[in-house]
């Protein structure tokens, strides 16, 4: 059995998180990779390492001096490794990061660069974490690498870092980031170290990739929403992307695909509780899920763009041309729910709003519609499940549920997989959609 393990921000915020973490990877052998975060939050108020690195930046491209936030910073991991009793094999002194300090405010003062800034919080933490582990440590610019459109590399990363664990018998690396095709340092988006472990697991080849966090695994619906919800215990990569995609944030939308090329199982875990079973994300299952959906997800403020014609359906090419008016102005689509003279876009208002009237004469010029609506204050809602396919009035169910709470569905859609529903509502009754159809298909079930 060999297994990678990527702890979080929470789980590594401070002496104490590195303990836990510690034990659990030295409770079993076949935890031999490693991937850390930079130190989250410690407490409610306390700002996360990440976020002090991008204002050292703000404060560095600015010509200002960065001396007050380094230390912020510095203080931090100095707290960090004096709590954990790291002490230098070679010296018996106490472990110090003062060098990689130093490099940092000499890089930052003549140079600066954000992704280099916000990398640094993985790199030092996974150098205390290598340090306190006794693991090698492998820096994530010499095996991860993107190309010059800024995309992972994805092949290139597996043969070199591959290469690099076969002679590794444990290590530790950062997660969020790699080299640039510039040699520059690049990073992922907020989240990405969860990428890194998934990169990891597929190039070690491993078992299990386990990703320990602050909650024990996937909730059916948000807790901020609905008052302690159910949890999943298996869910499948198609049912995550889904979800993660609609804004369950447990995990990064983008960790599943380097782990579902191999079919390696991720198990999300939380580090407080270290003997909860978690969540299981699994490529298929022939496992029942416990109710008829796996979970609910959703976002707020999109708006709908209603484009009306008279015999659309038999006008080939209408669609391209509609499409292409969001393309010209740089726009990505979300859905497109549609009927025999009506197509109805729906994108994100925050990337519409300021392109609206461009889009709409585009529209006009080249696909010359009847008419044209906008709809804003829109919310979609996802309700995804496998079990839904193989049950009788899923969709009766999610309505009916929906007119008993009075809320009134604006937009529907579904795909041919019956593994999705999308409900559109409005704004304001986001929150109490979520809770009724939670209600009709969880609560009621217990």
């Amino acid at each position: 059995m060999k297994k990678v393990v990527k702890f979080g921000g929470s789980s590594l915020a401070d002496a104490e998180q590195f303990r836990k973490a510690a034990g659990i990877i030295r409770a079993d052998k076949s935890r031999i990779f490693v991937v850390p975060s930079a130190p989250g939050r410690r407490f409610d108020g306390d700002t996360k390492v990440t976020d002090l690195l991008y204002k050292m930046d703000e404060i560095a491209e600015k010509g200002e001096k960065i001396d007050d936030i380094l230390g912020k910073i510095r203080a931090r991991y100095t707290e960090i490794a004096e709590g954990l009793g790291i002490k230098d094999p070679s010296t018996g002194k106490p472990f110090s990061l003062d060098d990689e300090f130093e490099k940092i405010r000499v890089k930052m003062t003549t140079e600066p660069e954000r992704d280099y800034a916000a990398s640094r919080g993985e790199y030092l933490n996974s150098l205390i974490m290598a340090r306190y582990l006794g693991f090698e440590f492998i820096d994530a610019r010499e095996v991860i690498f993107f190309d010059e459109n800024g995309v992972l590399d994805s092949e290139k990363t597996n043969d070199v870092l591959g290469d690099r664990l076969k002679n590794a018998k444990n290590a530790v690396l950062p997660g969020f980031y790699g080299c640039g095709s510039d040699g520059r340092v690049k990073t992922f988006s907020r989240g990405g170290s969860d990428i890194t472990g998934s990169i990891m697991a597929r190039a070690a080849r491993a078992d299990v990739y386990e990703n320990w966090t602050d909650v024990s695994g996937f909730m059916v619906a948000d807790p901020r929403v609905v008052e302690e919800p159910e949890s999943i215990d298996t869910i499948t990569y198609r049912e995550l992307r889904e979800l993660s995609y609609m804004g369950a944030s447990v995990l990064h939308e983008e960790a599943i695909f380097p782990v579902r090329h191999e079919g390696i199982p991720i198990n999300i875990r939380n580090t407080n509780r270290p003997d909860d079973d978690g969540t299981w994300i699994v490529e298929s299952t022939c496992q029942k899920p416990k109710f008829v959906i796996t979970g609910i997800a959703g976002k707020k403020d999109f708006c709908s763009v209603i484009i009306n014609k008279a015999l659309m359906n038999s006008e080939i090419g209408f669609c391209r041309k509609v499409l292409q008016a969001f393309e010209e102005s740089g726009i990505s689509i979300e859905h497109m729910p549609s009927g025999i003279d009506t197509m109805t876009v729906v994108v994100h208002e925050s990337e519409f709003l300021d392109k609206e009237q461009h889009v709409v004469s585009a529209i006009h010029r080249l696909a010359d519609p009847d008419t044209i609506d906008i709809e804003a204050d829109l919310a979609l809602i996802a309700i995804v499940g496998r079990g839904m396919k193989s049950m009788r009035g899923t969709a009766g169910r999610i309505f009916a549920a929906l007119a008993h709470a009075r809320v009134n569905v604006r937009m529907i859609d579904q795909g041919s997989s019956e593994l999705n529903i999308i409900v559109g509502v409005e704004n304001k009754d986001f929150e109490t959609a979520i809770r009724a159809i939670y209600d009709i298909f969880v609560t009621t079930q217990i």
